[in-house]
C-alpha cells in the first residue's frame, strides 16, 4: 500500500477526469491488524450505505471506464478489492449484493488456495482458491490481476515481470473463462518499465494507489479507506480526492499540450 513511482506514458487523455475509487483488501472481524488492511463487515456495510446516501453506485473497473467514455460516471465509484482473501466471499459479496453493487476483485494468481506470506508479521488470511475466483466472476464481480505473488514489480527481473503480468492473466482467463481487462500494481509500485509491461500483456486499464504526475488509465488513482473511516471522513477523502486527482490531470495534461479541463 505504498505510491506509484512511475513517470511513464499512461493515456491520460482518455480519462477526462477520473472518479472516485475506493480501496479495499479485506472485511473481516478481527483483533490485531496492524498493516490496516482490514474492514469489519459492519463498517464495510456502513460504506455501501454512505454510498447510497449519496445517491452513488458501487461498480466495478470495467463499468466505471465504459461509463466514464460515455460520460455517465457522474453517480458512480469504483469498488475495488486487493490481494483476493477468502472473506470477500463470505462478508463483502452478500452486502455488496445488497445494495445492488458491483466490485473488481485484484486475484494473485500465482497464489490460488493460499495465504498471505507477504503480510508477516501480520495476522494470516486465506486466498481465493481458484473455484472462489470462479464463483465471484460468475456472481457478476470482475476478476482482475495483481500479478503472481505479490512482489514488488520494481525489483523484478524482466522474465519476472512477463510472468507477473502475462501469465498471471492468462491463469484468470483460463479460470474465469472471460477477459481479465485490469492489473493493480503491488504496493502501487509502478514505473516506466512496468508500465509499458502491463500496456503490451494487453490489459486495458490499471490501478495505482495515490495520484502523481503520471495519472492516467495505466495509473488510476485509488482511495485507501480503513475501519475508522466514518461518513464525514468519507465525506472528506472524497472532496480531497476531486481536488488533488483534477490538479494532478490539470498538470499532466498542461504538460502534454492538452487542454486542461476542471472538475
Amino acid at each position: 500500500m505504498t505510491t506509484s513511482t512511475a513517470e511513464g506514458s499512461s493515456k491520460s487523455a482518455d480519462l477526462g477526469t477520473i472518479p472516485l475509487v475506493l480501496m479495499y483488501h479485506s472485511v473481516a472481524d478481527y483483533d490485531d491488524d496492524p498493516f490496516e488492511v482490514t474492514l469489519t463487515p459492519q463498517r464495510f456495510e456502513r460504506h455501501m450505505r454512505w454510498l447510497r446516501s449519496r445517491r452513488l453506485r458501487g461498480v466495478s473497473m470495467a463499468e466505471l471506464l465504459r461509463a466514464r467514455a460515455q460520460g455517465r460516471a457522474s453517480r458512480m465509484v469504483g469498488l475495488t478489492f486487493d490481494d483476493g482473501y477468502q472473506d470477500f466471499v463470505t462478508n463483502a459479496m452478500p452486502i455488496l449484493a445488497r445494495y445492488g453493487f458491483t466490485a473488481t476483485m485484484f486475484v494473485l494468481a500465482g497464489r490460488l488456495g493460499g495465504a498471505n506470506s507477504w503480510s508477516r508479521p501480520g495476522p494470516s488470511k486465506p486466498l481465493l482458491s481458484a473455484a472462489q475466483v470462479r464463483e465471484i466472476a460468475d456472481a457478476g464481480i470482475e476478476v482482475a490481476s495483481h500479478g503472481l505473488q505479490h512482489v514488488s514489480l520494481l525489483k523484478a527481473d524482466d522474465g519476472q515481470l512477463r510472468d507477473e503480468v502475462v501469465r498471471s492473466k492468462t491463469i484468470l482467463q483460463d479460470l474465469v473463462g472471460q477477459p481479465v481487462p485490469g492489473f493493480a500494481y503491488p504496493y502501487g509500485h509502478s514505473d516506466p518499465r512496468v508500465v509499458a509491461a502491463v500496456q503490451n500483456a494487453g490489459y486495458d486499464y490499471a490501478c495505482a494507489v495515490r495520484p502523481w504526475s503520471g495519472i492516467g488509465r495505466y495509473a488510476i488513482p485509488r482511495t485507501a479507506v480503513f475501519e475508522h473511516d466514518s461518513s464525514w471522513r468519507l465525506d472528506a477523502k472524497r472532496a480531497v480526492t476531486t481536488v488533488t486527482v483534477g490538479n494532478k490531470l490539470g498538470v499532466r495534461r498542461y504538460r502534454d499540450g492538452e487542454r486542461c479541463v476542471s472538475q
